[in-house]
C-alpha cells in the first residue's frame, strides 16, 4: 500500500513538474497574442479536457464573455459566449463564490442550461481566475471518472498561467512587437509593429494610426471582410483569423497576409480592444483556394486569341502563385510536344535532353523519350509527383523537388500539356491540387480555340497574300516597297490592298485602297477592284478616268460594299505625278531634307457611292530623294487614334526615318499598327532617272506614201541621235511593216513613237482598232500578204501588243549596239 502510495505521489509530482516546463515554454512571451490559446491547450494535453475556455467581465460588468477557447467547439456542450454575472449559472456561481466548482452530471442536471448538453458523462470545472473581477477558466472533461486530484492540480496551474492583467491595468499598447498591433474599437487609432508597415509598404513617418490608412492599402474586393473584423458591431468576443490582400507600390502582386487577432472587453474607463498580429502568407498561401484566381484566369484566357498569348496567361496566373522554378507549355503534334513557352526561357534552365532537342526559338521534346509523361496523356488527368519520386532524366530535371503535370484536353482530343516544376521539396496541399485541375482544364479549351485561331488566321493572312503582288516590279529612278498586316482581331479577310504598275514611257501608278468591312466578300471585291484598276492604267486612261471607270464598275456590281481608293501616276522622267482620291487618307511626302507634306487637296467620294462622280487630279512635284508615303486608315486611325493625330504621327515618324533604307522605315512605320483592323503600306523613294530616254513621236498622214514618210522620219531622228547608218536597217523595216498594217487594217489616226534609251531603240504604233494583229499559222508561197508581223518578230528581240483607249499599240524593240 505504502508503495502504491509513493507511485502516485510520484506521478502528479512528474505530471506537476511537466506542466509547469510546458505553461513556462508557452509564457516566456507575454506580450504574444497567441498565449492564452497557447496556455489553453496545455490544459487539453495535461487533464485531459476536451475543452478549455476563458470568460472575464465584459465592458458593461454585467456579463462574463467568453474571450478565448481551445478543443471542441463549445457549442457541443451548450455552453453559451456570455452569461450574467448576477445570474443562475455554474460560471456565474464560481465567480461569485470565488472558489473552484468540480460538477458531474448528478450536479449539472440541476443546472438551468442542462438541456443544452449532451448526454453522457460530462463533467465541469471552474476555477476563478481572481478574487472579484477576474473571470473564470472553464474545463470540460468526458472520461468517465471526470476530472481526478493529478487532473485538477493541473487545472490550477493553467489557471495561474491564464490570467489576463488586473482590471484598471491594461497591456501597454505602444509597446506592440514588431509583427503585432492594437485597435481602439472605439476610436480606430492603431498601434502596429514596424514589421506591419513594411508588409503595407508604408514608413513609420508616413504612418497616421488611424486603421482607415491601413484599409486604404487592400484590395477592395477584401475589404467587407476586414471591415467585419475591424468594427466592433461586427464582432463577438474571441478569436478571429483572416486573410486578405493588400496592393505593391510596386504594381505586382498582391501579398497574402493573415490577421490573427480577438478582441479584448475593456476594463473600466478603458474601450474594447483588437489585438492580434499581422503575418506574410504569400509563401505558403499560393491563391490555390481563392476562386478569383481561377476567374482571373479564365479571364485571361478568354482573351488570348493565340496560342502564345495562351501559354503567357498561363505563365502568369501559376507560377508566381505556385512558387515555381519552372513552367512549361507544348502542344502535342505527331507524338512530339511543340514547346511555345517556357519559363525561364533560358536553356540552362532545363533538361539535357530539351537542350538536345533545341531547334528553333523553342525545343520540340520527344515525347517516346518520356514514358511517364506518355502514360500520363493517355489518362488525361493531372498527375502530381513529389521530390524523391523516380523519373526519366528528361521530366526529373524539370522538378527535383516535385513535378505537376497538367494534361490539356478539350472535346476529347489532347491539345497539350503543362509542366510545373520546384527545385525545392513541395508539399502540394488539396487546395493546390485543386487549383492546378481547374486550371487544366481551363488551359486546354483555350489552348485549342487559340490553336485553330492561328490556324484559320494563317489560312487568312495566305488568301490574303494571293489576293496581293507576290513581288514588286523593279522600277526606273525609283525603289518601293510595301507591307500589310492582317488583323489580329478577327479571322476574317480584309478588303485592303495595294498595288504598283509598271506603264509605258516610264510612267508608273502606285495604288492603295481599302474595300468596307472584313469578310469573304470583302477580299473578292478587292480582288476585282485591284483587276479593274489595273486595267484600266494598262489602257493608259489618265488617273481620273481611270478612278472613275473603277466606280462606276462597283456601281454597276450592285454590291452594298463601297471602297476607298488613292492612285497616283508617276512620270519618271519628268519627276512629276498626278494624285486622285476616292474617299481614302491623302499621300504624305517626305522631302529630301527631312520636312513632310500632307497632301490636304480635295479628293471625290469613296467608290461605288455616288455614280456620277468627279474625281479632281492633284499635282505633286517630285525631285531626287522624295518619298511618297501612301497607307490605309488601320494604320493611322483606331477607337483610341483620330485620323488628324494619325497622319500627323505618321509624318513625324516619316521625317525622322532614313530614306536610303526603305525596308527598315516600312518596318518602323508598322511598329505601332493598330491590329484590330488590316493596314497596308507603300512607300516609294524616287531617285530619278540616271539616264533620259530621247523620244520623239509623228502623226501619220493617210496618204499613198505615208510608208515612205514614216521611214524618212525614223531615219531623220536616228541620224540626229547618232545612231549608225547600218545600225538603222532592222528599224526602218519594222516601221515600215507597222505603219502599213495599221494603215490598211484600221481607221482613224496613226501615230508613230520612237524611243531611244542606252542603245535600245522602242518603236510604237498606236491605232484605233482594238484587233490585235495575228500572226499566221500557216503561209503559201502563192500569198501576197501577212507576212509583214512574221518580219517584225523575225527582226525585233521583243514585240507585242497595248490596249490604250479604245485602241491598240503595237510595238517593238530593237538593240541597235
Amino acid at each position: 500500500m505504502t508503495v502504491v502510495v509513493s507511485q502516485g505521489a510520484a506521478e502528479r509530482k512528474a505530471r506537476a513538474l511537466r506542466v509547469e516546463n510546458a505553461l513556462k515554454t508557452v509564457t516566456a512571451d507575454p506580450a504574444s497574442p497567441e498565449r492564452m490559446r497557447r496556455v489553453l491547450e496545455q490544459a487539453l494535453v495535461f487533464s485531459g479536457a476536451s475543452l478549455a475556455a476563458v470568460y472575464t467581465p465584459g465592458e458593461d460588468g454585467d456579463l462574463l464573455c467568453l474571450i478565448e477557447s481551445a478543443g471542441a467547439p463549445r457549442t457541443l456542450y451548450g455552453l453559451r459566449e456570455s452569461y450574467p454575472l448576477d445570474g443562475r449559472s455554474p460560471l456565474a456561481d464560481a465567480h461569485r463564490a470565488g472558489a473552484p466548482l468540480w460538477l458531474g452530471p448528478e450536479q449539472l442536471a440541476d443546472c438551468p442550461d442542462a438541456h443544452r448538453m449532451p448526454a453522457g458523462d460530462v463533467h465541469l470545472a471552474l476555477l476563478p481566475l481572481r478574487e472579484g473581477d477576474g473571470g473564470c477558466l472553464l474545463a470540460v472533461s468526458e472520461r468517465p471518472h471526470g476530472f481526478d486530484a493529478v487532473d485538477r492540480a493541473c487545472l490550477e496551474l493553467v489557471a495561474e498561467a491564464v490570467r489576463p492583467p488586473p482590471a484598471g491595468e491594461p497591456d501597454e499598447v505602444g509597446e506592440v512587437r514588431a509583427n503585432s498591433f492594437s485597435l481602439a474599437m472605439d476610436t480606430g487609432r492603431v498601434e502596429v509593429g514596424d514589421e506591419i508597415l513594411d508588409l503595407f509598404g508604408l514608413r513609420r513617418t508616413d504612418f497616421d494610426g488611424r486603421v482607415e490608412t491601413l484599409l486604404g492599402h487592400t484590395v477592395p474586393d477584401d475589404l467587407p471582410a476586414l471591415m467585419s473584423v475591424v468594427e466592433a458591431d461586427h464582432m463577438s468576443i474571441g478569436e478571429r483569423e483572416l486573410e486578405f490582400r493588400v496592393l505593391r507600390a510596386d504594381g505586382g502582386p498582391p501579398r497574402w497576409l493573415r490577421l490573427r487577432g480577438r478582441l479584448l472587453p475593456g476594463a473600466e474607463g478603458h474601450p474594447a480592444r483588437l489585438a492580434g498580429t499581422v503575418a506574410d502568407v504569400s509563401t505558403v498561401r499560393s491563391g490555390a483556394t481563392d476562386v478569383a484566381r481561377v476567374q482571373r484566369l479564365a479571364a485571361a484566357l478568354a482573351t488570348a486569341g493565340t496560342v502564345r498569348d495562351v501559354s503567357k496567361a498561363v505563365v502568369a496566373a501559376l507560377r508566381l502563385p505556385l512558387r515555381a522554378d519552372r513552367i512549361a507549355l507544348a502542344e502535342l503534334e505527331n507524338e512530339r510536344l511543340v514547346v511555345t513557352v517556357l519559363d525561364p526561357p533560358e536553356p540552362e534552365s532545363w533538361p539535357e535532353l530539351w537542350r538536345l532537342e533545341w531547334r528553333t526559338e523553342w525545343p520540340d521534346a520527344p515525347v517516346r523519350t518520356m514514358p511517364t509523361l506518355a502514360a500520363a496523356l493517355r489518362e488525361g488527368r493531372p498527375r502530381i509527383w513529389p521530390a524523391g519520386t523516380t523519373l526519366e532524366p528528361a521530366l526529373a530535371d524539370v522538378g527535383p523537388g516535385g513535378l505537376a503535370v497538367l494534361p490539356l484536353s478539350a472535346g476529347g482530343r489532347m491539345a497539350g500539356v503543362c509542366l510545373i516544376g520546384w527545385d525545392t521539396p513541395h508539399d502540394f496541399g488539396a487546395d493546390e491540387r485543386a487549383l492546378l485541375t481547374a486550371s487544366a482544364g481551363l488551359v486546354g479549351q483555350a489552348l485549342t480555340r487559340a490553336h485553330a485561331f492561328d490556324a484559320e488566321h494563317e489560312l487568312v493572312g495566305m488568301l490574303q497574300r494571293q489576293l496581293l503582288p507576290r513581288r514588286l516590279p523593279k522600277l526606273p529612278g525609283a525603289v518601293a516597297v510595301a507591307r500589310y498586316l492582317p488583323a489580329t482581331a478577327g479571322l476574317e479577310v480584309g478588303g485592303d490592298w495595294y498595288d504598283v504598275i509598271p506603264l509605258p514611257d516610264n510612267h508608273v501608278a502606285l495604288v492603295i485602297g481599302d474595300v468596307q468591312g472584313h469578310s469573304t466578300g470583302a477580299a473578292t471585291l478587292m480582288g476585282q477592284m485591284r483587276t479593274a484598276l489595273r486595267a484600266y492604267a494598262a489602257e493608259r486612261h489618265p488617273p481620273d478616268v481611270v478612278v472613275s471607270h473603277a466606280n462606276r464598275l462597283l456601281m454597276e456590281l450592285e454590291t452594298d460594299l463601297f471602297a476607298t481608293c488613292c492612285y497616283v501616276e508617276v512620270d519618271m522622267e519628268a519627276g512629276t505625278a498626278w494624285c486622285v482620291r476616292a474617299g481614302h487618307p491623302p499621300p504624305v511626302l517626305r522631302h529630301p531634307d527631312g520636312a513632310t507634306e500632307i497632301d490636304e487637296s480635295d479628293g471625290g467620294p469613296p467608290l461605288g457611292v455616288v455614280t456620277q462622280a468627279d474625281f479632281p487630279m492633284t499635282p505633286l512635284r517630285l525631285v531626287p530623294g522624295t518619298v511618297i508615303a501612301l497607307t490605309t486608315d488601320g494604320l493611322v486611325e483606331s477607337a483610341a487614334l483620330d485620323i488628324d493625330t494619325g497622319m500627323d504621327r505618321l509624318a513625324h515618324e516619316l521625317s525622322v526615318s532614313d530614306p536610303a533604307h526603305l525596308d527598315l522605315v516600312a518596318d518602323a512605320l508598322l511598329g505601332n499598327a493598330h491590329r484590330g483592323d488590316d493596314v497596308a503600306l507603300l512607300l516609294m523613294r524616287y531617285d530619278g532617272m540616271a539616264v533620259q530616254p530621247l523620244r520623239e513621236g509623228w502623226t501619220v498622214w493617210r496618204v499613198p506614201e505615208a510608208a515612205r514618210h514614216a521611214r524618212r522620219f525614223t531615219r531623220r531622228s536616228l541620224r540626229g541621235w547618232g545612231v549608225p547608218a547600218d545600225a538603222m536597217d532592222a528599224a526602218l523595216l519594222v516601221v515600215s511593216e507597222l505603219v502599213t498594217n495599221a494603215l490598211v487594217h484600221t481607221d482613224g489616226p496613226v501615230r508613230l513613237d520612237l524611243v531611244l534609251v542606252n542603245h535600245r531603240l522602242r518603236v510604237s504604233v498606236t491605232d484605233a482598232s482594238p484587233r490585235t494583229p495575228v500572226k499566221p499559222t500557216s503561209l503559201g508561197w502563192e500569198a501576197t500578204g501577212g507576212r509583214g508581223i512574221l518580219l517584225v518578230e523575225a527582226v525585233s528581240d521583243t514585240w507585242g501588243t497595248l490596249p490604250v483607249s479604245g485602241g491598240k499599240q503595237v510595238w517593238s524593240e530593237l538593240s541597235l549596239e
